[in-house]
Formats: C-alpha cells, sequence, structure tokens
C-alpha cells in the first residue's frame, strides 16, 4: 500500500499545485519547505497572503492593482494624459513601467478576446476604456497586447469600436520587433523601448 500523506499536508499540495507552473511535485517540495521554516515565518506568509485579497483593490482609472482607490500612476500629476497605453494584464503594465520610457496612462483590459478559452468582450474592461475617452483629454491609444492571434483579434476589435465612437482618437499599436506569439510582460527593455517608439499607426 502507498504512503499517504497526511490530509493537512495534502490539502496544501492540492491548493500549490492549481499554480502556475507548480506540479504537484514541486508543490510537495514547497510544502515542506514550509513545514521546516519558523512557525513565525510561516504564519507571516499566510497573513500576507490573506492581505492581497484584504488590500489590494482595482484602480478605478487604470484597472490595474492599488492599495488606494486610484492607483499611484493615475494619481501622477505629471505623466502626459494624452496617451493612453492599452495592455492586457497588470503584468505587462508593470514591465512597461519598468522600462521608464512611457510617461503617458495606461488602461488594463484583464485579458484578451479567445472564443476557445470563453472570453469574449463582455468580459474585458470595455466600459472603463469608454470612459476614459469619453473624457476629451486621450489622443492617441497605444495597444500593447503582445504578437498573438488572440491579440491581434482584441486590436481589430478594439480598433472597430473606438473608430466608430471615437473618430478623432489616433490608434497605434507596438511596432512589429515583438516575436510573433509574444507577450509584453515577456519581453526584454531594448525591444520594448524600441516598439514603443518605433509604434504604428492604425488609422
Amino acid at each position: 500500500m502507498a504512503c499517504e500523506l497526511p490530509q493537512a499536508l495534502q490539502d496544501v499540495v492540492t491548493r500549490l499545485s492549481r499554480l502556475p507552473g507548480m506540479g504537484p511535485k514541486s508543490a510537495l517540495r514547497v510544502a515542506m519547505t514550509l513545514l521546516a521554516w519558523p512557525e513565525a515565518m510561516t504564519r507571516e506568509l499566510g497573513n500576507s497572503i490573506a492581505q492581497l485579497r484584504d488590500k489590494l483593490h482595482l484602480c478605478n482609472r487604470c484597472g490595474g492593482l492599488s492599495q488606494d482607490v486610484t492607483c499611484p500612476l493615475c494619481a501622477d500629476a505629471s505623466r502626459a494624459r494624452d496617451t493612453l497605453c492599452v495592455v492586457t494584464d497588470w503584468d505587462s503594465e508593470l514591465t512597461l513601467e519598468r522600462g521608464g520610457f512611457y510617461r503617458g496612462q495606461y488602461l488594463v483590459l484583464g485579458g484578451l478576446i479567445s472564443p476557445l478559452d470563453s472570453s469574449t468582450a463582455d468580459r474585458l474592461n470595455i466600459e472603463l476604456l469608454e470612459h476614459r475617452l469619453a473624457e476629451g483629454e486621450v489622443q492617441e491609444v497605444i495597444f500593447a497586447l503582445g504578437a498573438t492571434l488572440e491579440a491581434e483579434n482584441t486590436a481589430s476589435f478594439l480598433q472597430g469600436l473606438i473608430g466608430s465612437r471615437f473618430p478623432h482618437v489616433r490608434v497605434s499599436r507596438l511596432a512589429q520587433g515583438i516575436p510573433l506569439g509574444s507577450e509584453v510582460k515577456n519581453m526584454d527593455m531594448e525591444t520594448l523601448r524600441q516598439s514603443l517608439r518605433y509604434r504604428q499607426s492604425l488609422d
């Protein structure tokens, strides 16, 4: 008869194995490492994970993660308000921001249109995008969605939406130095900087 894990340990392994890139064996190694930690460290980690839900919110301006109603980037009066960079997720916003070469506004879509994954336009932050454009400050929307088929479909949908409702807004996308199938959050900084600098108009 195979040796079974104690139920408490099995519960942790099962939950950890749901994380991206974490299989059952890796999850067991992590769980065993947590058991080897001093009790205080383990409890601190547990409290930190619980506070992710308690303390983090979605910014009311860009849809990114924030501890305040409005995130620091959106609240920064020194940032340009005439450009809006549309990204897939908060990871992509972080990647662009770390580069230090973009000083405009952001909007986090919260995903891409992907019928195979049951991800449709009504599950994205389209209403937030429309609200930002209706304010009248944004003169250019930059699509920084990556170079996947889902990204292309989403960009095409958004271009049609913006063109019909906000015809004065210029629409562009990152230059095609990004390899096919790549996501913005996985790009090196120099490629990303060049792609943003030489972005292509979609008008």
